[in-house]
């Protein structure tokens, strides 16, 4: 979270605890942008009422489960649990 953040572009990063809870979170948090990977294409197109939905390509071969794993693996480092 703290990356993605830092970027100039970005306002306001928050925790999805839900995707139930996907509108009410875009409300609560006035969010203008809701950025999904694509394998996600087409499934929130709803929730353009409320904000723009753009679907980024995934990067292959490249696991953010992998990644979130390594790091809570390292010793001396923390992430936060879901």
């Amino acid at each position: 979270m703290a990356i993605v953040k830092s970027l100039a572009c970005v306002d306001q990063v928050f925790v999805e605890e839900s995707l139930e809870l996907k509108g009410q979170y875009i409300k609560e948090h006035s969010a203008d942008i809701l950025v999904m990977g694509d394998d996600w294409a087409g499934k929130f197109d709803h929730w353009n009422d409320l904000c723009k939905v753009v679907y980024l390509p995934r990067t292959a071969e490249v696991s953010t489960t992998d990644i979130i794993q390594s790091i809570r693996e390292e010793p001396g480092l923390t992430f936060p649990r879901p």
